[in-house]
């Protein structure tokens, strides 16, 4: 039995929190990040009503690996890499969380889309090694080695001061 309108609706707004806070750790963009959840639930939705194949029968978990493998082929594309801007945006002094947040933000921006999106889901989602490696198509063993090679990178971008504050 295909699930209704209120029911998408319902999960949509329980669930939307959880997925801008993925789609923003992945993009590293408010804006962009709105999109990748837009475009995501959009995706769901469409899957939700089908008739064919039956119900989704995890949709917290369908909805993220939906999210992570939108973002990746938006990643892919050329377009997507550009920002034009006329000037400059002001700099404020961050303090604390804040300028841990923005380094930690700019060290994921330095990763591959694909890497990104491993330490993403296993580190702040805290997804497991095998539903990592169902949510992006790729075999357990070719999530554990781009951890490790993604993390070195990390480690390298972030620094001793950040390191020892980040515990990775």
């Amino acid at each position: 039995m295909p699930r209704t309108h209120e029911e998408f609706e319902e999960f949509a707004v329980a669930r939307t929190p959880q997925l801008y806070r993925a789609a923003w750790l992945l993009c590293g963009d408010a804006h962009r990040a709105e999109d990748l959840v837009q475009e995501t639930l959009a995706k769901v939705y469409v899957r939700w009503h089908r008739r064919l194949g039956g119900p989704i029968e995890h949709p917290v978990a369908y909805a993220h690996t939906t999210l992570t493998r939108t973002y990746i082929s938006a990643q892919r594309r050329r377009s997507n890499h550009e920002t034009p801007s006329e000037t400059l945006p002001e700099r404020t002094e961050q303090g604390g969380d804040a300028a841990t947040s923005l380094a930690l933000r700019d060290a994921l921006a330095q990763l591959a889309p694909l890497d990104r999106a491993v330490l993403v889901l296993r580190y702040l989602e805290d997804v497991s090694v095998a539903d990592t490696a169902d949510a992006l198509g790729v075999s357990p063993g070719a999530v554990r080695n781009r951890t490790l090679r993604a993390l070195e990178r990390l480690r390298a971008v972030l620094g001793p001061s950040l390191r020892d504050l980040l515990e990775i």
